[in-house]
């Protein structure tokens, strides 16, 4: 698919209470943990696209002057919300597909990003065992299920229900996200060694 054709949404509205508050920017390896999934979204020839937030916003996206802001006004009411608020944009415009990421994954590869978008129908990424999670991408017909999201599951359980699905395999540790300091030495130990530093 074309990718000026594609709206990607990163959700950055959750509170991260089991991190203690603030961890998209929290340092790691050198840069706030939501920056490395914005850079990993340019590095694959995508477009800057919204980035969904509560009523008070991570301070990595103050940099991010491409991307435009969506709020969220009820994060607590989990991913759903943000899911929804990212499909109704992408209708709006008038975007053939949606690529939904979580700003918590900085592990996410501009290569997997790249096969998703080289899908033709929904497509997601293999969380195990056949089920399918973000990075996922919804063509537009399915924009009105999107809509309906809510609760905690966001995209999954629109997911769930797609016979036409194409599951994509992600390598190593790419889908870690960050919950807990516990989870952001890890994933800054994987960049690091990634850099090679």
């Amino acid at each position: 698919m074309n990718a000026d054709a594609v709206l990607v949404a990163l959700l950055a509205a959750g509170r991260g209470s089991r991190f203690g508050g603030g961890k998209l920017d929290a340092p790691c390896a050198g840069k706030p943990v939501g920056q490395w999934v914005l850079e990993a979204v340019a590095a694959a020839g995508l477009p800057a696209g919204v980035v969904v937030t509560g009523p008070r916003a991570p301070a990595f996206i103050a940099g991010a002057r491409e991307w435009d802001r969506l709020v969220n006004p009820q994060p607590a009411d989990g991913l759903g919300a943000s899911v929804a608020t990212a499909a109704r944009m992408a209708r709006q415009r008038g975007s053939e597909a949606l690529l939904v990421l979580l700003a918590d994954m900085p592990l996410v590869t501009p290569e997997l990003l790249h096969d998703l978008c080289a899908q033709t129908g929904p497509a997601a990424i293999d969380h195990g065992n056949g089920r399918p999670g973000v990075p996922a991408m919804f063509p537009a017909a399915l924009y009105g299920m999107l809509e309906q999201c809510t609760g905690d599951r966001g995209a999954a359980a629109v997911l769930a229900h797609l016979a036409d699905l194409t599951l994509i395999q992600a390598p190593g540790d790419v889908l870690s996200d960050v919950d807990t300091p516990g989870d952001l030495r890890q994933v800054e130990a994987r960049l690091l060694q990634r850099s090679g530093a």
